[in-house]
């Protein structure tokens, strides 16, 4: 006697749901990310300022928009890897775009120091889509947050004597403390 299984049919997505998934970067990821940071006040309370804002910045935060982007994409089962690398690239598009236009208007961040953001955030949301499509998300979640882990406050890395800088408001590649 066969089970009967459930086929889910591979498809292509299409523009309406390449904008759904835009638009779940803008709504769905970037709130997320702002309802937990949040927190990380409360947790990081008792310890100097500069420590918990260098935490909250260079160790929190990776794991929160990793996270955040890649929340969209964990109901997607019928996906091919490319497809799901595009659908991946739209929810990064997305919170990049959001993420750009909140340093530049609220922070007063130059928009040139925060291009690199919008080809970053797609490319680490596909990372993590890739593992998502392979069925081994945790590995690549992994990997784009550690791709980002060398893009904290520039200024906590001038302490440490940083020898390379890829930007004016990026963080230092490699430090080395004297």
């Amino acid at each position: 006697m066969q089970k009967d299984k459930a086929v889910i049919q591979l498809h292509k997505p299409d523009a309406s749901e390449m904008m759904f998934f835009f638009l779940c970067g803008v709504v769905i990821s970037v709130p997320l990310t702002l309802f937990i940071y949040q927190y990380s006040n409360t947790l990081l309370a008792g310890l100097d300022p500069f420590i918990a804002s260098f935490i909250a910045r260079a160790i929190f935060a990776p794991f929160v928009e990793e996270f955040a982007k890649a929340y969209p994409l964990f109901y997607r089962h019928g996906e091919t890897e490319r497809s799901i690398f595009s659908i991946a690239l739209s929810v990064g598009i997305g919170f990049a775009i959001v993420e750009l236009a909140t340093y530049v208007s609220a922070l007063g961040v130059p928009v040139t120091t925060r291009l690199p953001g919008l080809l970053f955030h797609p490319a680490s949301t596909s990372i993590t889509a890739y593992g998502v499509a392979t069925k081994r998300p945790l590995p690549f979640y992994l990997v784009a947050v550690f791709l980002q882990l060398p893009c904290a406050d520039k200024p906590f890395f001038r302490l440490l004597n940083c020898t390379f800088c890829d930007g004016p408001d990026r963080f230092c590649i490699l430090a080395t403390a004297e």
